[in-house]
């Protein structure tokens, strides 16, 4: 059973800056998107301070946050990583099937994994990670032909992106960029 002393405060800060980008899309009228919160129990309380310091958590959440920006349904998770191999058991199946669903219902579903080493982000459509997902398999893995992992030099370098020095990640022109190079591939074929 995970607690909250566990690993579900990871990439904090970068979910931070995520927040404070939401809250100015917000105020400008560009997008409305939520962080969902993660159900949880609490186990022990800091009577003085009414903090909670340590809980479990009820279920099983989606992702990070949803939202949508110009008409367009968004639902996205935040990951980070201090290396150029990001671990596949980093996206829980909950989530994967979530997002897939998502897209089936014409929304637009991504990750953000900040490759803090680098300073940079990477947006991962929903498509890229079923393909890595998917490579991960147990059958892929039986055959010899799959990883659980997959490695910052198998990323698009179109979708990285420098870590601004400002706290606000424009993530919504990545997701335009996204769209564009979806449409164009669409027309060529």
């Amino acid at each position: 059973m995970a607690t909250w002393k566990s690993r579900g405060l990871r990439g904090s800060l970068f979910e931070d800056i995520i927040n404070r980008t939401n809250e100015m899309y917000k105020e400008r009228g560009t997008a409305l998107v939520q962080k969902i919160p993660t159900p949880i129990t609490p186990i022990d309380i800091d009577r003085q301070s009414r903090h909670i310091t340590l809980a479990y958590f009820d279920q099983k959440s989606t992702v990070d946050y949803i939202g949508i920006a110009q008409g367009i349904a968004l639902c996205f998770d935040c990951k980070e990583c201090a290396t150029d191999t990001f671990a596949l058991q980093n996206i829980h199946e909950h989530q994967y099937n979530y997002m897939k669903a998502f897209e089936k219902q014409g929304g637009v579903a991504f990750l953000l994994i900040y490759f803090s080493h680098r300073e940079q982000i990477y947006f991962m459509s929903c498509r890229e990670m079923v393909k890595f997902y998917d490579r991960g398999s147990e059958e892929a893995i039986r055959e010899g032909t799959g990883r659980r992992s997959f490695r910052y030099d198998e990323l698009n370098p179109k979708f990285l992106y420098d870590m601004p020095s400002e706290p606000f990640i424009n993530y919504l022109e990545f997701v335009n960029d996204y769209l564009e190079s979806s449409e164009k591939a669409e027309n060529e074929i």
